[in-house]
């Protein structure tokens, strides 16, 4: 590891033999305001306080709209299709539980509050008051209602203008601004005005609106009638709390946790705002059963004890929304399917390929003959694994695919795969070969992205029961799935087929709610397979250090890893600039477009606005006449919530921004433009994570201190393959960080569903 001059002059990588922290001056860190948080593009939970609450969402929780119909369009629209079959495969579940048929106390009284507004009657006003243990050994049915119709941005219906006209009016009579009306119309539908005028807190269901400018709205248009204690707005709080917490990555709040929050703006009875939320169908609750350790009671008391009554189990109360509820449910009832439904009959001669294989790739080949469900772990080398499995499956005739979270991904795995295809000499015998018929192709083909394959894009297609046509389907980036995401993926298994989730555990979680991978980990249900192969290199064993929490002092002989010691902001702008355009180009040859800026957050003096604007003021000047995009302009492009696909500017016309993205042409929408692409010469950790460049720039300024954790810090520097510069500023927050702070936890309930209906690995 070496350590740059610590100067303003342009300087090559400087002399090796530093420490991780060689850079930092010994005096405290800087304790100035942290920049805004990248939770938008990542979901990171340290983006909320323990309610959830977000701080900046807006930038990437709608999709972009291109202008004729694309891969996010096709997407969400087999989500809609697989989530009315989850509906559906529920409903018709026979036997069903009642809900709440064993509920006492607290979750009891909430859901009398439900049942008591179903049937006319006044809903209780207990609920919360006491919070109580009750007697519980199974986990109840949550109350289930139609899952809403959600508007997708990406094909929005044509709205009558005198419905925006309507609109229109009533927001600018209560002081908001008409530019809102398509939202509003697009959420409450073309009788949106009336619903405002109704309940004026419902503007809080657009993404953009804060309580205060809600609560601004409702004043001008209600007048002496409106209140802090007033029920809509206490219902309207308890969704957007709920929503918020959603997009910092929780499935599920704490009562108490959710109670405390509403108290905080100003609700002056929130046990009756939350019994509101549930007997209206905006929120649901949930009693999970916690696990005792209590010491067995003694001999001498075991007569009595049989007359006893049952000693009460301690429960966790929990509110949620119904799609992430139904998703949590829908995923674990698939694994279990995965699991159940494995034929009993001889597998495929997994033990011949597995003869030819060494190490943890025998293992997780012995792994997957038997299970049917298996889970992988393991840095960037480790990929080589899966692919070898994918490889040998199709040698095997079995219909074997993999899908990872970003194109940069996919190829790199197609790469592998076809690398261990040659290394073992065996030909594809899935009889899947491409329109040209080579075994090459048929690889690539084999190796799709998440997206693609539930979008039907790429991979293998569906049955005609809409299952995937496939016997194996390795999923790579795990830790990326959100519960959505993989319950689409459970639900379109076809029974008897095999799943791998293969990840590594220690980068930051997805964009999306939940923790799916580390939960799944966590419950030990599945069998787990744990890579033995190190990523190589200075910058492996920096990235794996840090992942035990260790900053170690690397050896970088050949400047692999740089430490650039800047002072403030402004210098760490001026050296990244130098590093990208210069430097790195010049002492490794590696090219400015092969280099990856990275850094915590969005604003703030050295974040990724800032970053952008001078890296494109250097290498792609330009008037910006197009929402401030040029031809050229790097890019980095959302097209759907959680997604980043990199690219470049092509060009612009009336038909929109026409972009370049993993060699495919994308036309993004004019009123689209500022909502789903960014400049993306840097980029947030979340939003580079699936990717790898030949050279990376991690840019910590002294105001992102407080925003670093050990995942981030291993993610941002896991980006590099050949070069590292650290442009440290931070001084010894970041060894701190690295040492002491974890990924910050989320609230789900995955493994207490899962633990109820999958036995334990053996």
């Amino acid at each position: 590891m070496t350590t740059e001059p610590e100067t303003t002059e342009e300087a090559e990588p400087g002399t090796p033999g530093a420490g991780a922290q060689d850079g930092a001056p010994e005096t405290g860190t800087t304790e100035e305001t942290a920049p805004d948080s990248e939770d938008g593009d990542g979901g990171e939970a340290g983006a909320a306080d323990e309610t959830g609450e977000a701080t900046e969402t807006a930038e990437t929780t709608e999709a972009a709209a291109p202008a004729e119909l694309s891969e996010a369009q096709a997407e969400l629209a087999a989500q809609r299709e697989l989530r009315e079959r989850i509906a559906q495969r529920k409903a018709e579940k026979q036997g069903p539980v009642e809900a709440g048929g064993k509920l006492s106390g607290t979750a009891a009284d909430l859901l009398a509050a439900v049942r008591a507004v179903e049937s006319g009657a006044k809903p209780p006003a207990t609920a919360f008051r006491e919070p109580a243990p009750a007697p519980r050994r199974t986990v109840p049915e949550p109350v289930r209602r139609p899952e809403p119709v959600v508007a997708t941005p990406a094909a929005p219906s044509p709205v009558a203008p005198e419905a925006l006209d309507a609109v229109r009016a009533v927001l600018t009579e209560g002081g908001a601004p008409d530019a809102l009306a398509p939202q509003v119309v697009a959420v409450l539908g073309e009788d949106a005005d009336g619903q405002l005028r109704e309940d004026p807190w419902q503007l809080l269901r657009i993404s953009a609106v804060r309580p205060e400018q809600a609560d601004g709205f409702a004043r001008a248009l209600l007048g002496a009638e409106c209140g802090p204690d007033d029920e809509r707005r206490g219902r309207a709080l308890t969704v957007w709390l709920l929503e918020q917490a959603a997009l910092a990555g929780h499935t599920a709040l704490d009562a108490p946790a959710l109670t405390a929050a509403l108290a905080q703006r100003s609700v002056p009875d929130p046990d009756t705002a939350v019994q509101g939320a549930l007997a209206e169908g905006e929120a649901l609750v949930f009693q999970d059963a916690l696990e005792t350790t209590a010491p067995a009671a003694p001999a001498r008391e075991e007569a009595q004890e049989e007359t006893a009554e049952p000693e009460e189990q301690p429960v966790r109360v929990l509110i949620g929304l119904e799609r992430y509820a139904l998703a949590e449910e829908s995923l674990a009832d698939g694994l279990a399917r995965v699991v159940n439904a494995l034929p009993k009959e001889d597998a495929p001669d997994w033990a011949r390929a597995a003869e030819s294989a060494t190490g943890s790739t025998a293992e997780l080949m012995r792994t997957v003959a038997g299970h049917g469900l298996v889970l992988h772990t393991g840095g960037e080398a480790a990929r080589a694994e899966p692919a070898a499995l994918v490889a040998a499956a199709r040698a095997l005739g079995l219909r074997a695919y993999a899908a990872a979270h970003t194109a940069d991904g996919q190829r790199r795995f197609a790469e592998l795969v076809a690398a261990a295809r040659e290394s073992t000499g065996a030909a594809d015998e899935t009889g899947t070969e491409s329109e040209t018929g080579t075994e090459g192709e048929a690889l690539d083909a084999a190796v799709t992205t998440v997206a693609a394959l539930l979008s039907g894009t790429e991979g293998p297609g569906r049955d005609a029961d809409g299952a995937f046509a496939l016997d194996l389907l390795v999923v790579l980036d795990a830790p990326q799935l959100d519960v959505e995401t993989a319950a689409l993926l459970a639900e379109s298994l076809a029974d008897g087929s095999r799943l791998v989730l293969s990840g590594d555990p220690g980068v930051l979680w997805s964009a999306g709610p939940g923790r799916v991978f580390a939960d799944l980990l966590a419950a030990r249900v599945f069998p787990q397979v744990a890579s033995r192969t190190p990523d190589p290199g200075p910058i492996g064993e920096l990235v794996s250090g840090i992942g035990i929490g260790e900053l170690n002092q690397v050896e970088a002989p050949g400047k692999e890893v740089v430490i650039v010691p800047v002072r403030d902001a402004g210098e760490a702008v001026h050296r990244t600039v130098q590093l990208v355009a210069d430097s790195v180009p010049r002492a490794f040859g590696i090219p400015a477009e092969q280099t990856q800026v990275i850094t915590p957050g969005h604003g703030g003096a050295a974040g990724t606005r800032a970053l952008n604007a001078a890296l494109k003021e250097r290498l792609n000047p330009g008037p910006g006449r197009f929402g401030g995009f040029d031809p050229g302009d790097r890019i980095a492009y959302s097209p759907a919530p959680g997604r980043t696909v990199p690219g470049q500017v092509l060009k612009a016309d009336a038909d929109g921004l026409h972009l370049e993205c993993a060699g495919a042409p994308v036309v993004v929408a004019k009123e689209r433009v500022e909502q789903s692409v960014r400049h993306g010469w840097a980029l947030t950790a979340h939003q580079a994570v699936g990717l790898r460049l030949p050279a990376a720039v991690v840019v910590l300024p002294g105001d992102a201190a407080q925003a670093l954790t050990r995942p981030w810090v291993y993610t941002a520097f896991g980006r590099a393959e050949r070069h590292l510069s650290i442009v440290h500023g931070v001084e010894q927050a970041l060894p701190r960080a690295v040492a002491e702070v974890p990924q910050k936890p989320r609230t789900t309930r995955l493994p207490v569903l899962l633990k109820a209906q999958v036995p334990a690995a053996g």
